[in-house]
């Protein structure tokens, strides 16, 4: 059973010790580093990744103060639980989340690395179209409420 849970005293020092695969590391900032950033941006919302009551990822999410879309900014499965359909369940309760709120858009917009192959599939499963290359060379994707 997959949750998303709130970050807080709790749990924040367990979220900084999640890390993706190796090979996948030069993909997303650290937990540490989105933790930091989004007390200095309340916009972003922070959530923990539960399967049962194991802490087994991230994601950080919120309102782009520059388009006024809500942006997927983070998101990851620790390496030991990769593979095992939690990172699907995982964005499907972060789309509903997203959803659920009084000032949700009519899109959700990401971005990854494009040769990051694991994401591009996760992502094309859900329902994100791939727009284009960002100027920040990042691939963007959009997924549609409609």
């Amino acid at each position: 059973m997959i949750s998303l849970k709130s970050i807080d005293q709790s749990n924040w020092e367990d979220c900084i010790q999640l890390k993706p695969k190796q090979e996948q590391e030069g993909f997303i900032a650290s937990n540490l580093y989105s933790i930091a950033e989004s007390k200095f941006s309340p916009h972003m919302k922070i959530k923990a990744i539960y399967c049962g009551e194991m802490l087994i990822g991230f994601a950080m999410f919120g309102i782009d103060l520059d388009d006024g879309n809500y942006w997927i900014y983070r998101f990851m499965i620790d390496e030991q639980f990769q593979g095992r359909g939690h990172g699907k369940s995982a964005m499907k309760l972060i789309i509903e989340d997203i959803w659920s709120r009084d000032d949700r858009t009519d899109v959700i917009w990401l971005g990854y690395q494009p040769d990051n192959e694991q994401a591009r599939k996760l992502y094309a499963s859900m329902g994100f179209e791939e727009k284009g290359i960002a100027p920040r060379g990042e691939m963007l994707a959009k997924y549609s409420f409609r």
